[in-house]
């Protein structure tokens, strides 16, 4: 979840909602590449999911960080509830997950030793306090009252909203965890293209990256629940989005389109103020319940962005949201898939190519079982397995064309940043077939056994 956005005057014309997007638009050589992902910790004496406060808790990691690695704090209302450094922030999900919003970089060689540093100084801060981290795509034994609310204004909102507009949505806020990367566009055609793209090849990634086969203590009958989710959160924010495929669509029908997504909150001088379920076309005209008479400014505007939730979305950028959270690998493969996919004219038109024949019912009946099943899902002639192989490698044929090189030299290009995918399409299994193979097998049905075989 994100921190409050900052900057920006009093709106005066709706005219500055689409302006706000088209700014993201940069030239090619400004792409860049912003990796996040999300990991739970947990009390390695006793494995329960760690506490806010105390010697092995989510307060101890932040501080660690901050004075053994040279993080910069972020508080609300006196709490320590974030950090900043270098372009790059750590962040508090509700239940303590813990977020690495990684700074804009111009290769994955750059993300990828970025994800393995901060890893590092996780591991450190971690191991100093008694916690551990898991990157895991759902908590797979913890129930909701185990799950602590992490002192954040934003969340307490949210949490009391969830209930009116959904059965899942506090499942997603505190047992859920993703990997997701943020991606440029040159103009608003080019964010169309990459938009629908985005959308259409979503499944994909969430049947590549399915991590979340277990919830409360036992299967749960899908290889991503984290996708599952999803589906009973709130319609309102959530989906894949039929009208982004429809002639016309571009920055102005995104702004109709979040206009009419409800409101959660307003941060006014350090507070989030209720706004849940109000509008911010009311909010336009001066007449939002929480703040009667005044006006949103770009900020809010901003914020309001952070809070719709569909498969992708637009801010300034585009960010892919359909991975479950997983594996040190596969926090390097997610961005290079895309990468690869998006940063490439050709593989970008022949990505196009692949989907545009899909229809709506295509679409969502592929994010559906990509849930269920993974690569072994089929929808009507799609088959994902084979669908997978073919968009794996217009990816890595992305890579190369972009020829980054790596370790001074040493690394051709970031094609090897797609192993992990390419092991999963070559064996037809991903990491939630792995996990419900050693819970039938090995295991013997001891999920307690996740936290010290799979843990960073």
């Amino acid at each position: 979840m994100s921190i409050p956005q900052q900057g920006g005057g009093p709106i005066e014309s709706r005219d500055q909602l689409a302006d706000y997007l088209a700014r993201g638009c940069k030239p090619p050589e400004a792409w860049r590449i912003g990796t996040e992902h999300e990991k739970f910790g947990y009390v390695k004496e006793t494995l329960a999911p760690l506490p806010y406060d105390g010697p092995t808790s989510v307060r101890a990691v932040l501080e660690g960080l901050r004075d053994r690695h040279g993080w910069n704090g972020i508080e609300e209302s006196g709490h320590l509830i974030g950090l900043e450094k270098d372009g790059a922030n750590v962040s508090l999900e509700p239940g303590g997950q813990l977020e690495l919003s990684g700074a804009p970089l111009e290769t994955i060689h750059q993300t990828c030793d970025e994800v393995n540093r901060h890893l590092a100084e996780v591991r450190d801060v971690a191991d100093a306090v008694g916690a551990g981290y898991i990157g895991l795509g759902a908590a797979p034994t913890w129930a909701h009252e185990d799950m602590p609310m992490m002192p954040k204004g934003r969340y307490r909102i949210m949490t009391d909203y969830m209930d009116r507009v959904g059965t899942m949505g506090k499942t997603m806020m505190y047992r859920t965890c993703t990997v997701q990367v943020n991606l440029d566009f040159a103009s608003e055609a080019d964010m169309v293209k990459k938009l629908r793209v985005a959308l259409a090849l979503q499944p994909v990634a969430t049947a590549l990256f399915a991590n979340s086969p277990f919830l409360d203590g036992r299967e749960n009958g899908h290889k991503s629940w984290r996708s599952r989710v999803w589906r009973d959160l709130d319609p309102d924010r959530t989906g894949m989005l039929p009208f982004v495929f429809e002639d016309g669509f571009g920055f102005e029908a995104w702004v109709d389109y979040a206009l009419d997504v409800p409101m959660y909150f307003v941060y006014r001088d350090g507070r989030y103020l209720d706004a849940s379920g109000q509008s911010f076309r009311d909010f336009l005209d001066g007449r939002l319940p929480a703040l009667p008479g005044e006006v949103p400014t770009l900020s809010d505007w901003a914020d309001h962005l952070t809070t719709i939730f569909p498969e992708a979305r637009i801010k300034k950028f585009i960010e892919m949201r359909g991975a479950d959270g997983g594996p040190w690998r596969r926090l390097c493969a997610l961005p290079a898939f895309w990468v690869g996919l998006m940063y490439d004219q050709s593989a970008l038109d022949a990505a196009w190519d692949l989907a545009k024949g899909w229809d709506a019912a295509t679409r969502e009946g592929m994010r559906i079982a990509a849930s269920v099943d993974g690569l072994q899902a089929k929808v009507g002639e799609v088959d994902m397995h084979t669908l997978a192989r073919e968009v794996l490698e217009l990816s890595e044929a992305g890579l190369k064309a972009r020829a980054r090189q790596g370790a001074g030299g040493l690394l051709p290009d970031e094609t090897h940043f797609l192993n992990a995918l390419k092991d999963s399409v070559e064996s037809g299994q991903v990491p939630a077939d792995e996990l419900l193979e050693r819970y039938r097998g090995d295991w013997d049905g001891d999920l307690s056994r996740v936290f010290a075989e799979y843990s960073y």
